[in-house]
C-alpha cells in the first residue's frame, strides 16, 4: 500500500478533522491572552469588552502612575526578586539531588515520593498548612522572648511569615518537584563514560563535574531555571496564606479584578505575560547557545 503524499494527506478527512481540532485547541489556549493584550490598547474611553474604542497606550501610562492605593511597582519588584531566588534555589537543589540519586540511597524511594508529594496536594491546603506552621512558630518565638525577658525585642517582633521565608518555601514546594523530575530524567540517560575518561586523565570529582558534567547538562539546567521562575512568577494559591503582609503581583492582580473596572487591569495582565515570554525566550536562547557550544 502506497503512503499518502502531501496533497493526498491534506485532503484526507481524518487529517482535516485533526487539523480543525488542533486549531480549536490553539485558539482556546491562546485566544484569552490575545483578547487581553488587544483590549489593553484601547483608547481613554475604552471599556472592558469589545468593540474597541480607539487605540492608545493610555492604560499603560495609568498603570505606571498606580492603581489607587496599590503599589504595582513594589509588587512587581517583590515578584521578580522572589522568582529569581526561587529559580536559584530550584536549580541548586535539583542538580544536587540529581547527583545524589545517581547512587543507590538507603530510603531513596521514600525520599523521592516525599519530595514530589506536593504535586498531588491541593495548593490551597499546602498554603494553609505553611501559614499555620509559621503562625505556630511565631507563638513559640514570642513565648520564648517573653520567658527570657526580651521585652524590647518582643515589641519589635512582627512575624516569621515573609517573602523569603514562608512564601519561598511555598513556592519551592511547587517548583522543586518539577526540577527533580527533569534532573532524574537527564541523569538516567547520562553517559558516565565521560566522567570515567576525566578521572582517568587525573581530574578531581569537582573538576569532572565542572568541566564535563555541568557543560553537558547545562541546557537542562537552564530549563529548570525557566520552570522555577515562571511557576513562581504567576503562583497565587500557594502564596495566598503564606506571604504575610506584602503581596506579590499575582495576588495584587487577583484583588484588582474586583475593584478595577478599566482596561488598566488588562494592561497589567499584558505586562505580566510579556515578562513571562521574555524569560522563556531568554531561557530557550541560552539553552540553544549552550547546546551548540557543547
Amino acid at each position: 500500500m502506497r503512503p499518502l503524499t502531501g496533497k493526498r494527506r491534506r485532503g484526507n478527512p481524518g487529517f482535516i478533522l485533526l487539523a480543525l481540532f488542533f486549531a480549536a485547541y490553539v485558539l482556546f489556549l491562546y485566544g484569552p491572552m490575545f483578547v487581553i493584550v488587544t483590549l489593553s490598547f484601547q483608547g481613554p474611553q475604552g471599556g472592558l469588552t469589545f468593540p474597541m474604542r480607539g487605540w492608545s497606550t493610555h492604560w499603560f501610562h495609568q498603570l505606571a502612575e498606580g492603581l489607587g492605593t496599590v503599589d504595582i511597582n513594589a509588587a512587581l519588584l517583590r515578584s521578580l526578586c522572589l522568582g529569581l531566588v526561587v529559580m536559584a534555589c530550584t536549580i541548586v537543589m535539583s542538580v544536587l539531588a540529581g547527583l545524589a540519586f545517581r547512587k543507590k540511597l538507603r530510603g531513596g524511594g521514600l525520599l523521592f515520593y516525599v519530595a514530589v508529594a506536593s504535586l498531588i496536594m491541593p495548593s490551597i491546603i499546602i498554603s494553609l498548612g505553611i501559614g499555620l506552621e509559621f503562625r505556630l512558630l511565631d507563638g513559640g518565638i514570642k513565648h520564648q522572648m517573653e520567658a527570657w525577658g526580651w521585652q524590647q525585642a518582643l515589641e519589635n517582633y512582627g512575624s516569621a511569615l515573609g517573602l523569603y521565608t514562608s512564601a519561598l518555601g511555598a513556592h519551592l514546594s511547587w517548583t522543586l518537584p518539577f526540577g527533580l523530575l527533569i534532573m532524574f530524567a537527564i541523569f538516567n540517560r547520562f553517559n558516565a563514560a565521560y566522567e570515567e575518561a576525566a578521572r582517568d586523565l587525573g581530574a578531581t570529582p569537582w573538576q569532572s563535574f565542572r568541566h564535563v558534567v555541568l557543560p553537558l547538562i547545562a541546557p537542562s539546567v537552564v530549563g529548570i531555571g525557566m520552570f522555577g521562575f515562571t511557576l513562581s512568577w504567576d503562583e497565587i494559591a500557594r502564596t495566598s496564606q503564606a506571604i504575610g503582609d506584602a503581596n506579590t503581583l499575582p495576588l495584587e492582580l487577583q484583588g484588582l479584578t474586583t475593584t478595577v473596572t478599566t482596561p488598566a487591569i488588562y494592561a497589567l495582565g499584558t505586562v505580566t505575560m510579556v515578562v513571562s515570554f521574555v524569560v522563556m525566550g531568554l531561557a530557550v536562547g541560552l539553552a540553544w547557545a549552550l547546546r551548540r557550544r557543547r
